[in-house]
């Protein structure tokens, strides 16, 4: 069943130093996106986090006081808090402390909507609260209840104990191994079939699912808000009448991904890696265009991501009034400027895609012994037959298909006539 939200007063903890404009207003678009209220704020100016307090002794028990003046449900740090600042926090201001961590995970739980989804939110949950149970917090992490930071599919009413976790960890993993074999089985039937696959990554709330909508045909939610997309939606879409592909919609990402949550989503972030293209969707009318796009560009990069297969589109269009601003970002970025809203400036983005896939495609030349003639379908299915000659011992054919598939029928291949 789906929990209900409730509005929570928070107060936000941070230090300055080292840390943009930016950052904090990404922490703050998660706070909102968890569903709480910013109430007050105490923000110190160090270039390091106090190890017992985060904020500093001063600074903490000015926090306890606006706690109990604003009536605060939870106190909230824009940086990963250690067992030892969440206790001391806690004890200080006698309401909950979460981190940003714990924000994004919350967030996840609240979206996830798969068994897979579900799976992977928990158990990134869970390797997050393991090494905080070795301090002893006053009941805070004994039971989960409801909360920002608490929330969790399978979490609720578990007393929590290193014991318990641990083995519940190895449960999801196990569950996880099931759905990751049969994630593994779906993407071998595609790789049979050979349909290239394009994936969709850009920053969290750039307008992926409203373009995977709007070529798709599909009703994927676009709401605005972040991480509204969070399970992987695939739809075969023809990009010409002679070409189809499979477009696939990922989870969006933010600067400093929690690390347990790329690990639990590696089995969803593979289709990223193992697309053929990947279009790089970048709200163009975002004040933070740049840091949103060396966040994304980070997580490729640990993904190790082929540069070559990503192509940079410039999304929202429609909300930039000047065609000067567009034309000078579509040149310093190499990308195609695009609305997903009105389908705008789709038709060049479609048009590089088949002329890039086309560009796979090779004239080559094969000779089929009779017991593999059925391979002659296939090139029927998936390149364009030139011609067909039937021998006594097998048939000769020229074929212009796709770079791929020639290794899968590299000995019957005629080497020295195959053209690029």
């Amino acid at each position: 069943m789906e929990q209900a939200q409730t509005v929570e007063k928070a107060i936000l903890i941070g230090i300055r130093g080292g840390f943009s404009d930016f950052k904090w207003m990404e922490f703050e678009e998660l706070v909102r996106a968890a569903g709480a209220c910013e109430v007050g704020r105490v923000v110190q100016l160090r270039d390091h986090p106090d190890p017992a307090y985060f904020i500093g002794t001063g600074k903490a028990e000015e926090l306890a006081k606006e706690v109990a003046v604003t009536g605060a449900d939870l106190v909230i740090a824009m940086e990963p808090l250690s067992p030892v600042q969440v206790r001391n926090l806690s004890e200080m201001t006698g309401v909950r402390v979460i981190d940003r961590n714990d924000l994004i995970l919350d967030i996840f739980a609240q979206r996830a909507q798969t068994k897979e989804g579900k799976l992977q939110v928990e158990l990134a949950q869970l390797k997050n609260l393991l090494p905080r149970l070795s301090i002893s917090q006053a009941g805070q992490y004994s039971r989960l209840g409801g909360g920002i930071g608490t929330r969790g599919p399978g979490e609720t009413k578990l007393e929590i104990d290193r014991r318990r976790v641990r083995r519940r960890i190895a449960d999801l993993q196990n569950e996880l191994a099931e759905v990751v074999k049969n994630r593994n089985i779906q993407r071998h039937r595609r790789e049979k079939q050979e349909i290239p696959t394009i994936a969709l990554v850009g920053y969290t709330n750039a307008g992926k699912s409203t373009l995977f909508n709007r070529l798709t045909d599909s009703a994927v939610s676009a709401r605005n808000r972040l991480f509204d997309t969070l399970d992987p939606v695939a739809r075969r879409f023809p990009i010409t009448p002679q070409q189809e592909v499979i477009l696939l919609d990922t989870v969006g990402f933010i600067s400093d991904l929690p690390h347990h949550l790329v690990a639990a989503f590696r089995a969803t972030l593979e289709e990223t890696v193992r697309a053929t293209f990947l279009l790089h969707v970048i709200d163009g009318s975002s004040p933070d265009l740049w840091p949103q796009y060396h966040a994304v560009r980070q997580v490729l990069s640990e993904l190790k991501v082929d540069e070559n297969t990503v192509i940079p589109v410039i999304n929202k269009i429609d909300l930039i009034e000047s065609p000067r601003v567009i034309q000078r970002m579509a040149a310093e970025w190499s990308a195609f400027p695009v609305s997903a809203r009105t389908g705008e400036g789709l038709e060049p983005l479609l048009s590089h895609l088949a002329g890039l896939l086309n560009a796979r495609v090779r004239l080559c030349r094969f000779f089929l012994p009779y017991q593999a003639a059925t391979a002659l379908d296939l090139f029927h299915q998936k390149g364009k037959v030139l011609s067909v000659d039937y021998g006594t011992t097998g048939i000769r054919v020229a074929v212009e298909i796709d770079t791929a598939l020639i290794g899968k029928y590299q000995q019957y291949l005629d080497a020295e006539n195959v053209e690029d």
